[in-house]
C-alpha cells in the first residue's frame, strides 16, 4: 500500500510544483515506485514532467468526474522514471462540475483506491487555494507536506493551513497528519529567512525537515526543459538537495 502525500500551501509561489516533481524523480532515483497527480489547473507539474498539457486527451478531470480510471490515464515521465496523471485546463471547471456529484470530496481517493498497492509513494500536487481540488488531495492523502518560504508572511499562511488540516482531518479523514515542514528557495545570506528557519524548528520540532532546498538557477531552469533537475544537472545543488530530502523521506 502506497503512502499518499498531499503537497499543499494555499500560497502561491513557494515550490509546490518544484518538490512534486524533484522529489517523485528523487524517490524514483531511489529505486522507489511513484505515481504523481497532478491537481492543479495550471498543470506545471505536467509539462515539468515532461507531458505537454495542451495535447493529452486524458487527465485528472476525467478521473475526478468518474468518467476514466487511473489506468486509463496516467502516464510515464520518462525523464524521471515515474507515473504521472497529468492536468489540463479543463480541471479548472471540475470544481463547479463536482458540487452536484455525491462524495465529491473523496472522488479522488476512491480512484486511486485501485492502484495503491502498485506503488510505494503517491504525491499530489495541489492547486495554490483551499478548494474542492484541494480538499480531494488532503481526503486522499495519509499526511501533507507543507513547502514555504522562510518570510513573515508564510507564518501567517501557515497558520490558516494547519487550522484547515485540523477541520479535514475532523470532518473527513481522521488519520491526516502533518508529514513535515520542508523550507524552500532558502538564502542563508538572508537575516530574516534564518530568523523564519529558527522559529519553525521552535515551534514545529522534527516536524520541520532537516533539508533545506536552496535557491538554485539549474532548479529554477529545470522546468523549462520539461524534466526533472536531476535530470538537467544531477551535479546541482537543487538536485543534491531534493536527493537528500528523499532519503530523508525514506528514513535513509
Amino acid at each position: 500500500m502506497a503512502k499518499i502525500i498531499a503537497i499543499a500551501n494555499q500560497k502561491g509561489g513557494v515550490g509546490k510544483t518544484t518538490t512534486s516533481v524533484n522529489l517523485s524523480a528523487s524517490l524514483a532515483a531511489n529505486g522507489k515506485r511513484v505515481l504523481l497527480v497532478d491537481l492543479d489547473p495550471q498543470a506545471n507539474a505536467t509539462m515539468g514532467s515532461g507531458t505537454d498539457k495542451r495535447t493529452i486527451e486524458l487527465t485528472v478531470y476525467q478521473v475526478l468526474l468518474g468518467d476514466s480510471a487511473v489506468n486509463d490515464v496516467r502516464v510515464t515521465a520518462i525523464q524521471g522514471q515515474y507515473d504521472l496523471i497529468p492536468a489540463s485546463r479543463d480541471l479548472a471547471g471540475a470544481e463547479v462540475e463536482m458540487v452536484e456529484l455525491k462524495q465529491r470530496e473523496t472522488r479522488l481517493k476512491t480512484a486511486l483506491g485501485i492502484v495503491d498497492a502498485e506503488y510505494d509513494y503517491v504525491l499530489i500536487d495541489c492547486p495554490p487555494a483551499l478548494n474542492l481540488l484541494t480538499l480531494n488531495g488532503l481526503c486522499a492523502a495519509h499526511t501533507v507536506m507543507i513547502p514555504m518560504q522562510c518570510e513573515y508572511y508564510a507564518l501567517e499562511g501557515l497558520s490558516d493551513l494547519v487550522n484547515t488540516i485540523k477541520k479535514v482531518r475532523a470532518n473527513f479523514n481522521p488519520t491526516l497528519r502533518i508529514e513535515g515542514l520542508l523550507r524552500t528557495m532558502f538564502d542563508p545570506r538572508n537575516i530574516l529567512a534564518q530568523q523564519v528557519s529558527e522559529q519553525l524548528q521552535q515551534h514545529f520540532g522534527d516536524k520541520v525537515y532537516r533539508t533545506i532546498i536552496p535557491r538554485n538557477v539549474r532548479l529554477a531552469e529545470a522546468p523549462g526543459f520539461g524534466k526533472p533537475v536531476l535530470y538537467h544537472d544531477k551535479s546541482s545543488k537543487g538536485a543534491q538537495a531534493y536527493l537528500a530530502l528523499a532519503k530523508e523521506l525514506c528514513n535513509y
